[in-house]
């Protein structure tokens, strides 16, 4: 590998990217801090808050900085869409999964918004923390997080006057909007971006949702969201019944498959589908589409069974089906990576614009390593493809998102 070259090259990606931006900043001073500030959230800080940032970027003190979160004039709402649109420049495909999912961001206090002791994805506990919806565009080339929204508990919607010292919107400020709903929003924002996308994958929070199903059903996409045991499924001439219940009754034929690549190599579990019903409020599925039930084993725990509940159009492949699956494990990989070198979660914000600022600006860095990371893994192919031997086409994975040769501030 180059490392000078790949440098500069990734150093001129970078200047692409941030020209697309630019005209967010209607001043000089935030736009030259909204760029040093993205190239810190890249760079070797080590907590990405508004000190750490300001001295890596040469400030002897956070102003600048607390500034461009705090009061500069530009919007987050815009920036999130800016991003969205790059990611969808580079990555952009018509069969791409988008992946709803929540995280948790730890805080201590009562002061930052939304901040309450709810459940933690991250330590499977109930923490003092903020919890956040994220839409994630995964495709077989890359993947990033495209879209955000922060969840208010019942301890804030409702609380004017904390809303309002916190500085919540008054819409969102009256009433609590569940995490699905918020999901809802996320997809509809994207799919009236006019974002390609042929799937929606997410756990069971989402999956039980039937509004959320419908909505989906309703715009002629396909689904493969997990439901708890307990949900409610049809299958003739059983009539409905619980998940668990009616696969207990079902005569399944499970197969052998991989969903996509772990750490550990291929991540095989035994599947097996069904036609079935799924309550929703368009009723049965659409002329050309079919509900389905798909049912996860694990190769050491048969006992173990996960649930799934489909719509996909007629003739779809359980080979499709359990791809999409496999794909909602991109979110994850977004998380983790977002957080550790993007400082996502490494925020000393408190209140609703900063912190929306701070997660937009961190979702941008995050979108710029995924796609530079992809872009260079294209490269390198393109290399090798160039050398190698007529039938020797390596196979199509994630490139690693590790930080690659770090840009200079």
């Amino acid at each position: 590998m180059d490392t000078l070259r790949d440098i500069k090259m990734w150093d001129s990606w970078f200047e692409d990217f941030f020209a697309t931006l630019a005209s967010l900043f209607c001043r000089v001073e935030p736009r030259l801090t909204a760029r040093a500030y993205l190239k810190a959230l890249l760079g070797t800080v080590e907590r990405k808050n508004s000190w750490q940032i300001s001295a890596y970027i040469g400030h002897g003190a956070p102003d600048r900085v607390k500034a461009l979160l705090r009061s500069a004039v530009w919007s987050a709402d815009a920036l999130r869409d800016r991003v969205r649109a790059f990611v969808v420049g580079h990555l952009g495909d018509p069969d791409a999964v988008l992946v709803l999912d929540e995280t948790a961001f730890l805080k201590k206090g009562a002061k930052s918004v939304g901040v309450a002791a709810q459940y933690a994805g991250i330590t499977g506990n109930t923490e003092n923390c903020q919890v956040a919806v994220f839409a994630a565009y995964v495709t077989t080339a890359g993947r990033a997080l495209i879209d955000f929204a922060l969840y208010l508990g019942k301890t804030w919607a409702g609380d004017r006057e904390r809303c309002k010292e916190a500085g919540v919107p008054r819409d969102r400020a009256k009433a609590v909007v569940t995490k699905p709903e918020l999901g809802r929003r996320l997809i509809e924002r994207t799919r009236t971006a006019g974002v390609p996308f042929a799937w929606v994958a997410a756990d069971s929070v989402y999956g039980q949702n039937r509004k959320l199903r419908a909505a989906l059903e309703r715009h002629g996409k396909g689904y493969v969201m997990a439901v708890p045991c307990d949900e409610t499924v049809e299958a003739r001439p059983l009539g409905p019944m619980r998940v668990d219940q009616l696969v207990s009754r079902l005569p399944l034929v499970f197969e052998r498959r991989s969903c996509g690549q772990g750490a550990k190599g291929g991540r095989y579990y035994d599947w097996a589908q069904a036609e079935v019903a799924w309550p929703s409020a368009v009723g049965s599925a659409r002329t050309g589409w079919q509900h389905l039930l798909l049912v996860r084993r694990p190769v050491s725990d048969p006992a173990g069974l996960a649930y799934f509940a489909v719509h996909a159009r007629t003739g779809t492949t359980m080979t499709t089906l359990v791809r999409v699956a496999g794909m909602r494990w991109g979110v994850e990989d977004c998380f983790e990576t977002a957080k550790s070198d993007c400082g996502l979660d490494q925020y000393e914000v408190r209140k609703w614009e900063p912190w929306h600022r701070h997660i937009a600006l961190a979702i941008a860095a995050f979108a710029f390593l995924s796609v530079s990371a992809t872009r260079t893994a294209r490269l390198n192919d393109a290399r090798e493809r160039a050398t190698a031997p007529p039938d020797d086409q390596p196979a199509i994975v994630w490139p690693p998102l590790t930080p690659h040769p770090l840009l200079n501030v």
